[in-house]
């Protein structure tokens, strides 16, 4: 199968240019049910040309369902899809993107030893006398892409090279290769780096600049309140409003979607919560990352590691843990002088880590709940395994963790449950200190505020937490202290209730720092 580079009005190849405002996309009435539960009911959707539709839930909230039959994935029991004004059915993703609707998922579906332009034009490559026209594919894969705006992307690149930012330009690319007038975006910013999220919006605009319409999945509010025209919120499968993102806010967004107010989404620390001794000293230290770390982390405490990208903040709680050692400085833990060489002796010292990639270094994914759970505990101290294995039934409860059974694999849960799976698998060990790396990224807000209130549980109980975050609320709302990095080193310190100003101006040197 060939196919056709169309050319859009602002004279790049991609989607053709559709009437401004016109009706793109309508489903009607959809409901889908497996094994007699209903996951999804009597869903309504319009989408115009142009249009960002922000498509916002909890996890469970049948976001996924709805844009799998959209895409083709599933077919739905009941209610009807139009794209363009005609009644369309699909059977198979092919179809969908056939009709003009492309979906970029989360998980990309990209073949690491091909090239850009090979994986843009799998199964349709351009043919010359019956073999594939590889210039012409490489000319067009270039234009799609100079057309999006990308730059420093090339066709002829094997994306096994590719970051994960360009193999998510990949992705958009192919959609738009289909003369997509409907792309479907499944959190595209989960792993993306600040600078790489700014170069996603940039794609978005000239996307919605030439007709194409946007439905985007994210937990992240503020790219919906930045992108989104409209947004659409589920519940339980239910559709509980579509509104224009002007008539809402964030405290009216969060209220929809797990009816509960924003004024109680951070918790305060629990009655009783007690400040006590140091179990965390730092002083002057420092490796190749970091350098003259001065920091004192409190039984009791919850304290927020603020800074831009690069400033160290990983790089700190790695070098805490053993990952990349101190090599100069003290480090005193409950009072003694340590400095780990290994995470196996950080944790043998009382020390946690949540790593900011769960699926990467935080889970085993093919291994079940029980094996992830106990994995740390049988490493390192294989002598409490079994009173470990007696008291997880209660910290799984306790956590909310939903699962069908301890024996199922990780790989099937939400991203919530999964990380709450990485939280039990660090609690088993009992640590005195608790090190949390983006603890809630890529997480529903339902689930974050349970981990909200697992932090508030852990400095009730005298545990320290010393927690990483690139999203300045979290930092502000959960924080007793917040400790400011820049360039390797503590800019400065600020206390609980600093305005997002504050935490910014000594990020970026701005003003004076604030006292250490």
């Amino acid at each position: 199968m060939t196919t056709t580079s169309h050319t859009s009005t602002d004279g790049t190849p991609g989607a053709p240019a559709a009437p401004a405002g016109a009706v793109v996309l309508r489903a009607s009435g959809l409901t889908k049910s497996f094994a007699g539960h209903t996951v999804l009911a009597d869903v309504d959707l319009e989408l115009r040309a142009g249009q960002v539709l922000g498509l916002v839930g909890e996890n469970g909230a049948g976001k996924s369902t709805l844009m799998k039959i959209l895409a083709g994935v599933h077919s739905p029991d009941a209610g009807t899809v139009e794209i363009g004004g005609e009644t369309v059915t699909f059977s198979h993703p092919v179809q969908a993107q056939q009709a003009g609707l492309s979906t970029v998922f989360q998980e990309f579906n990209l073949l690491p030893e091909r090239t850009v332009a090979e994986n843009v034009y799998l199964g349709r490559e351009p043919r010359r006398r019956g073999l594939v026209d590889v210039e012409r594919m490489q000319r067009d894969t270039d234009e799609l892409l100079a057309g999006l705006g990308v730059t420093g992307l090339r066709a002829g690149q094997r994306v096994r090279t590719l970051s994960v930012a360009e193999q998510q330009l990949v992705e958009i690319a192919k959609a738009v290769s289909y003369d997509a007038r409907v792309i479907q975006m499944d959190e595209p910013t989960a792993a993306l780096a600040e600078h790489e999220v700014e170069l996603l919006y940039s794609v978005i605009a000239r996307l919605t600049a030439r007709g194409v319409a946007i439905v985007y999945v994210s937990h992240r509010l503020k790219e919906i309140f930045d992108l989104c025209d409209t947004i659409t919120v589920l519940k339980d499968g239910r559709q509980v409003t579509t509104r224009p993102a002007t008539d809402l806010d964030d405290a009216e967004l969060v209220r929809l979607m797990v009816g509960r107010s924003i004024s109680s989404f951070f918790p305060d620390p629990l009655p009783g919560t007690e400040v006590g001794e140091p179990l965390l000293e730092l002083r002057g230290a420092g490796n190749g990352y970091v350098d003259g770390v001065d920091l004192t982390l409190r039984a009791g405490e919850v304290v927020g590691i603020a800074g831009l990208q690069g400033s160290g903040r990983t790089e700190l709680l790695e070098a805490v843990f053993g990952v990349r050692p101190l090599t100069r400085g003290t480090m005193r833990i409950g009072g003694h002088d340590v400095r780990p060489r290994s995470p196996r002796a950080a944790i043998r010292a009382g020390l946690a880590m949540v790593t900011e990639d769960r699926k990467a270094t935080g889970l085993a994914l093919n291994q079940t709940i029980l094996d992830n759970a106990l994995g740390v505990v049988r490493a390192v101290f294989p002598r409490r395994t079994g009173a470990a294995r007696r008291e997880l039934p209660g910290l799984l409860s306790s956590l909310e963790v939903s699962a069908r059974a301890m024996d199922q694999e990780v790989q099937f849960l939400s991203g919530g449950n999964q990380q709450k799976v990485v939280l039990a698998r660090w609690l088993t060990t009992e640590p005195r200190v608790v090190l949390m790396d983006e603890p809630t990224r890529g997480i529903d807000v339902g689930a974050k505020h349970s981990i909200y209130e697992l932090m508030r549980a852990l400095a009730a109980r005298g545990v320290a937490v010393l927690m990483v975050s690139s999203e300045l609320p979290e930092v502000i709302g959960m924080s007793d202290r917040i400790v400011v990095m820049r360039d390797g080193r503590v800019a400065g310190e600020l206390p609980a209730g600093s305005t997002e100003e504050q935490v910014l101006q000594v990020a970026t040197g701005v003003t004076g720092e604030a006292s250490a």
